[in-house]
């Protein structure tokens, strides 16, 4: 099993455990800064999958590519 499987793996665990997790991101394009932000993870795909955030009223939901995990870009600390 490859570093991006286990990613995936353990993505999925918390999917179906306790989908609630937290997030830290730092993408450069889209330009992307979040730190220590609660959301909850929304669906996983094969190569993707969707977390979305709530600040208040509004909610915001991202994408996340599993490689981004894999390099660092996100980091879920639920996770570490």
């Amino acid at each position: 099993m490859t570093s991006l499987d286990n990613i995936k793996e353990k993505i999925r665990k918390l999917y179906e455990t306790n989908p609630c997790i937290h997030i830290n991101v730092n993408i450069k394009n889209p330009r992307i800064n979040l730190s220590c932000v609660n959301v909850t993870i929304k669906g996983i795909y094969p190569n993707l999958f969707r977390v979305e955030e709530k600040s208040g009223d509004i909610s915001k939901t991202y994408t996340v590519q599993y490689k981004d995990v894999l390099l660092n870009r996100v980091e879920i600390i639920e996770l570490s």
